[in-house]
């Protein structure tokens, strides 16, 4: 199985880049499965939009996780519970709405995605660790792929040595700039700290940077707006064994002026 892991997706910028490329890599890589991370798609880079959801689907994507901005846009109380391609992070607590994993059918076999977030400068969530724990318990055989949206590389990094050999691969989420750490640990799970983001390349993290400059010189409240001009895309292929359900090899992807998509 081959999976495209899409990173986190920056505003209606993010969404159009998406729309933009998606298509084409398709074409060049033949993905059997797309996810995204959309928790940043709102026109203001903070939650999801329904009109935002379907045009990501449209452009591909089979599955979209979220993060700490999931209910920043307060519409979405009213879909997420009927949207099957949608998953939040599974630590928020059990009566929060929505769903933290879903299990998909692939012309290449049975996809598991998971959805889970730090605790580390973050919220204050249930343990990853041990919901992992739980919802492998759960769910039946099959290739697993966790989206990890934490703030620090520690947290990411034990999360996947804890599960290795436990899941097919852990791509990390939420930093908006893509490491250069992509392997396989040695007991077959794949690994990535973080996969990057989808939008504005000359912002701070996906924001207008002088808002962002600002707000570190002076330490006082300011409105943080999606930056505009030209865009990157960054994404990781995960190559899996169909059989022993392990990760065989991971590619990352980086689109921007200065790596133009080739093919």
């Amino acid at each position: 199985m081959r999976i495209l892991m899409i990173g986190d997706i920056v505003g209606a910028l993010g969404r159009q880049t998406v729309v933009n490329y998606l298509p084409k890599l398709i074409q060049i890589y033949e993905p059997d499965f797309i996810v995204a991370n959309g928790e940043n798609a709102a026109g203001n880079g903070r939650g999801i939009q329904r009109h935002a959801i379907r045009e990501l689907l449209d452009a591909g994507v089979n599955c979209i996780t979220l993060g700490n901005h999931t209910w920043s846009q307060p519409e979405i109380f009213d879909f997420i519970d009927d949207e099957p391609n949608i998953i939040r992070p599974a630590n928020y607590p059990k009566d929060t709405p929505g769903k933290g994993f879903s299990v998909f059918s692939t012309q290449a076999g049975r996809l598991t995605v998971i959805n889970l977030m730090g605790r580390a400068y973050m919220g204050a969530l249930d343990c990853p660790f041990r919901t992992a724990d739980e919802i492998l318990k759960q769910i039946p055989s099959s290739m697993v792929l966790v989206d990890f949206h934490a703030e620090t590389t520690s947290e990411k990094q034990a999360l996947a040595w804890y599960l290795d050999g436990r899941i097919s691969a852990l791509i990390g989420t939420h930093t908006h700039v893509q490491t250069a750490d992509e392997r396989i640990l040695p007991k077959g799970t794949g690994y990535l700290t973080d996969v990057g983001m989808v939008g504005p390349a000359d912002g701070v993290i996906g924001m207008e940077k002088s808002a962002v400059i600002k707000r570190f010189l002076t330490q006082m409240p300011v409105r943080f707006e999606v930056a505009k001009g030209k865009a990157k895309f960054n994404a990781v292929l995960i190559d899996l064994d169909k059989q022993s359900k392990k990760a065989k090899q991971m590619k990352r992807i980086q689109i921007d002026e200065d790596h133009p998509l080739i093919g």
